[in-house]
């Protein structure tokens, strides 16, 4: 539930990040999604009393981490959205979890079961129905494409690094610490290219509710709920779950934005959900034979 949720996020935020998009430069729209976050990060683990001390070896590690993402992943997902349109931004996004099991296995020797494997296959067919042409060509332009296709590297990358902090602090203490060293690396690029424009616009509602929705749900909520998911599953299965983000993207597209809804789409989609569920089936099921031998040990125990 918490994976699904943070995906439900995730697609939100191609929407509300386009809607920013009319006011603010990328550039801004992720600095000032960043400082919220932080803000409110800061304010949760202060309230909860959970603030952890970050030790002195892991300093670069989290510098690395910040780097990949937010950093380069914001680039390069901004940028792109900026060029293509939310649902086809959120379908090369969803290429995360086809990538992101090879370093898994390669360099944590997490293991994939065949079902795995076959989920990604139909999840990529969903993913490709939905960015491909009947003349096999793109349904954005190139330079868009490959600035999310930057963006998945990243975050692939940061899967790793994100494994590795988790087995030592708390999601908020990560994503809080992360949110604030990725403010800091956007600063300088926010002063020298945007602070003009952005003291010419005047916020109004949709501006702000936009913002704070990407800020708390987008920046705060998916990344804990995602930390905390990557620790239990394994960042192989937890990035299968990024396939649904496209669906999510489209449905609201679809609603809020008036995207078009072709039957393109709508295939693709089924193939994502097909995919996602199948690629699940095998941990559902032995969560499931768990329960069954509780249930009948506490039957024999009565």
């Amino acid at each position: 539930m918490l994976a699904i949720l943070a995906m439900l996020f995730w697609g939100l935020s191609f929407i509300w990040s386009t809607i920013v998009f009319e006011y603010y430069n990328p550039i801004t729209t992720v600095f000032l999604r960043l400082v919220l976050s932080s803000a409110i990060l800061w304010f949760i683990v202060k309230f909860l009393k959970k603030k952890e001390k970050i030790q002195r070896e892991h300093y670069k590690l989290f510098a690395f981490s910040a780097l990949l993402n937010p950093f380069l992943y914001f680039i390069g997902e901004n940028f792109g959205l900026k060029m293509t349109s939310p649902t086809i931004s959120a379908v090369i996004i969803a290429t995360i979890p086809l990538l992101t099991p090879v370093v898994g296995v390669m360099m944590l020797n997490e293991k994939l079961s065949k079902l795995n494997y076959i989920g990604m296959v139909i999840s990529f067919a969903g993913i490709l129905i939905m960015l491909v042409k009947p003349d096999l060509t793109l349904v954005a332009p190139p330079l868009g494409v490959l600035l999310l296709a930057f963006a998945v590297l990243a975050a692939v990358a940061y899967s790793v690094l994100l494994k590795k902090l988790s087995a030592h602090y708390s999601a908020f203490t990560i994503i809080a610490t992360q949110n604030v060293i990725g403010a800091f690396y956007f600063l300088p690029l926010f002063l020298l290219f945007d602070f003009k424009h952005f003291i010419t616009v005047i916020p109004d509602r949709r501006l702000v509710l936009s913002l704070l929705q990407l800020a708390f749900f987008a920046s705060t909520l998916a990344f804990v709920f995602y930390t905390i998911v990557t620790k239990r599953l394994g960042i192989s299965r937890t990035n299968i779950f990024s396939n649904l983000i496209p669906v999510f993207t489209a449905i609201f597209s679809y609603f809020i934005l008036n995207e078009i809804f072709t039957l393109n789409k709508i295939a693709g989609i089924a193939l994502v959900v097909s995919g996602v569920a199948l690629s699940q089936l095998q941990r559902t099921h032995r969560i499931a034979g768990i329960y069954r031998y509780i249930f009948f040990n506490k039957q024999k125990e009565n």
